[in-house]
């Protein structure tokens, strides 16, 4: 196995320090409100990326830009800015308007104790469906800020836990990225990762369903008597529908704008320049999102080809041993990964290689290797501040009108915890039948 080069991991401490650094020290030490807005992660990467460029001198920096290219040009890459710029015509489409007649609609038929409950649960079915949290989470996002702004409830909690019921999904569903790449990368069939997986999450999504009405029940909430136009809901029901149904997300995004523009005009709600005004706009507020999507992966592909990733996995195979000490250090070591490269599906393909070889030497079968890549790759991705998701929601949320940082929501991640803790338990506590 290859040693690899611990100092290539460096830039990501770079990273780190600026954007998490910083941003305690601004929030915190200097008390400055809403210092995390302060340091603008687009920079921070770019600040990374630099480092990356003056390490290896031997390597020409052409050649550099080169990986870095290739990096970019990866297939999950593409397909999430791509998603990332449908989600953000779509928005721009419905609008705020149609975010309050869902929500107030939903608050109609349901007690508004409820509301923020039922909101994770349509967030897992979605997310299942879809097998993509990143279009769970711009789909929903609206709903929930405009649940919370008429219910009372914090906006970060009402997004946080649509964030926890879409990363359910995206360790679950058959149809996910996460799911295929585990699945064949640890040769063993999709329903018997399920088999095992389901038993890790369903606790703690009905752990989470509890925590969640516990917090809102007794909180006093404003009678809700707004009116709402059943017209402006149907794009967001095609989308639902369409989402439930397993159809493609982009077939499911380009359905809701198509839908959304028809009704916007037909209802005199906009005009046909407006239309394409705010189409344009909601795309461009995704710029941001894209830009950190394409930062990260051109500063992993340096590091992967100076050895850095070589070296934390020689680490992470290196410090484990035993069954249960290497389930917990294929979790570990796919997490890490997830930190590094803020994606989890590519944390997965460069761990499984890894993984087969623990799997091999500790007597970890196949189904349980996939299932613990998939569940902790979910959980650090649900909860990095810098992550596809987390992105996207404080995009949504912008886009509505809220200001958010990662760290308001990141109070209330409470399934990706609790999938932590029962993942954990499933480890040491619970024997795997041979």
């Amino acid at each position: 196995m290859k040693k690899g080069n611990p100092i290539a991991l460096l830039p990501i401490g770079v990273f780190l320090a600026l954007y998490l650094g910083l941003g305690l020290w601004f929030e915190y030490g200097l008390k400055i409100p809403m210092g995390f807005y302060n340091i603008p992660i687009v920079i921070a990467f770019l600040a990374a990326i630099l480092v990356a460029c003056l390490q290896n001198p031997a390597l020409k920096f052409d050649d550099k830009l080169t990986a870095m290219g290739e990096g970019v040009g990866d297939k999950n890459i593409i397909t999430m800015l791509l998603i990332f710029l449908c989600a953000g015509a779509f928005v721009g489409v419905v609008g705020r308007s149609s975010a309050q007649s869902v929500a107030y609609f939903m608050l109609s038929v349901i007690p508004p104790r409820f509301a923020v409950a039922v909101l994770f649960v349509v967030a897992c079915f979605v997310s299942t469906a879809m097998g993509t949290s990143v279009g769970t989470i711009t789909l929903l996002t609206p709903i929930a800020v405009e649940v919370a702004n008429v219910s009372n409830f914090g906006v970060a909690l009402c997004v946080g836990t649509v964030m926890g019921g879409a990363m359910f999904g995206d360790n679950l569903s058959f149809i996910s990225d996460t799911t295929i790449a585990a699945c064949n990368g640890q040769g063993c069939a999709m329903q018997d990762k399920f088999k095992g997986n389901f038993f890790i999450a369903l606790p703690a999504a009905l752990v989470t369903i509890a925590i969640v009405i516990a917090i809102t029940m007794n909180q006093q909430t404003a009678p809700i008597d707004e009116p709402y136009n059943l017209l402006q809901i149907l794009p967001y029901v095609l989308v639902l529908i369409g989402g439930i149904a397993g159809i493609n997300v982009f077939v499911v995004l380009l359905g809701g704008i198509a839908s959304g523009a028809v009704i916007m005009l037909a209802a005199g709600q906009t005009t046909f320049t407006d239309l394409l005004a705010s189409m344009g706009s909601g795309a461009s507020g995704m710029f941001e999102t894209s830009m950190v999507a394409i930062l990260v992966a051109a500063l992993c592909a340096l590091i992967r080809v100076y050895g850095g990733f070589d070296a934390l996995l020689y680490l992470i195979r290196k410090l484990f041993r035993g069954t249960r000490g290497g389930q917990l250090g294929i979790g570990l070591l796919v997490g890490t990964m997830d930190i590094a490269t803020a994606n989890n599906t590519v944390a997965i393909v460069m761990a499984n290689p890894i993984a087969r070889e623990m799997c091999h030497d500790y007597g970890i079968s196949p189904q349980r290797s996939a299932c613990l890549l998939d569940t902790f790759s979910c959980i650090f991705q649900g909860v990095i501040p810098y992550g596809a998701q987390m992105l996207v929601a404080i995009s949504a949320c912008a886009e509505m009108g809220v200001q958010l940082s990662a760290f308001d929501i990141m109070a209330y991640l409470f399934y990706p915890y609790l999938l932590l803790v029962s993942s954990l338990i499933a480890i040491f506590l619970v024997k795997e039948k041979k």
